[in-house]
């Protein structure tokens, strides 16, 4: 109990819940097409239970993941050593998990200034049954989510901080999937945000796994100072419109 009290009352604890709950919802949206491709070879009646469904199984099996790599994380002890500095498991897991945020995010990065439709990289075979959707829903979700998920273990030192952020986020996907997909959509520069913020943390991941430890206050306060700056940008827009219809 006192320790529960003691992360409640931490104001890192809060920060990390919140951007890593922002970080899991802008991402996620990305698995709602993907969703909502599975869900398309199911009868029209079944397409919202199957959904809903899919979502939970995949929050899951999300959870799931994120407990194994968390656990990974948690191995200290040396494996072998590369030009005299010891490297474990978990140094490891750091290293070739940020690497995959470097590299996930510079081609998704590419694909947003290219056009590329995101649904070109996802071919889904007809389903046969509505559990057969729920299980592709499940596959999809964890490829996708793979790097939000190893972002989450980087930027949190409490298992139960990355649960509530992937509890969160999949909570406002069931509850606003339409509104959020929308919001995305009419404002890509969203996603640019969320995507940059996982290249920076893939590059905070490999430094660390390498022994070269960034506080994570220039972290947080790298992306509270661009998520400011985009919050100014998406008023500042909204306001020029304004001025544009009412001319």
């Amino acid at each position: 109990m006192p320790h529960v009290i003691e992360l409640l009352t931490d104001p890192q604890v809060w920060i990390t819940l919140i951007t890593l709950s922002a970080i899991e919802i802008v991402l996620g949206i990305d698995n709602l097409v993907f969703i909502s491709i599975a869900v398309s070879k199911l009868p029209y009646e079944s397409r919202e239970k199957a959904r809903k469904f899919g979502i939970a199984v995949a929050c899951i099996s999300r959870i799931a993941l994120l407990l194994t790599l968390a656990w990974l994380a948690g191995l200290t002890s040396d494996l072998f050593t590369v030009f005299g500095q010891g490297i474990s498991v978990r140094d490891l897991v750091l290293i070739l998990g940020g690497a995959f945020l470097l590299v996930k995010g510079s081609m998704e990065v590419k694909d947003l200034i290219v056009g590329e439709d995101e649904s070109e990289d996802v071919h889904t075979k007809p389903a046969a049954s509505f559990m057969a959707v729920i299980a592709q829903i499940a596959v999809i979700d964890i490829v996708f989510s793979l790097d939000s998920v190893i972002a989450a273990v980087g930027m949190a030192n409490h298992t139960p901080v990355m649960v509530a952020a992937i509890l969160l986020a999949v909570a406002v996907m069931l509850l606003a999937s339409k509104p959020l997909g929308y919001f995305i959509d009419h404002n890509p520069t969203i996603k640019m945000l969320a995507l940059a913020f996982i290249v920076l943390v893939g590059v905070y991941l490999i430094a660390d796994g390498l022994e070269v430890h960034i506080p994570k206050g220039y972290i947080y306060g790298a992306m509270g100072f661009s998520a400011l700056v985009e919050c100014l940008n998406l008023w500042a827009k909204k306001r020029a419109n304004q001025r544009l219809s009412a001319e």
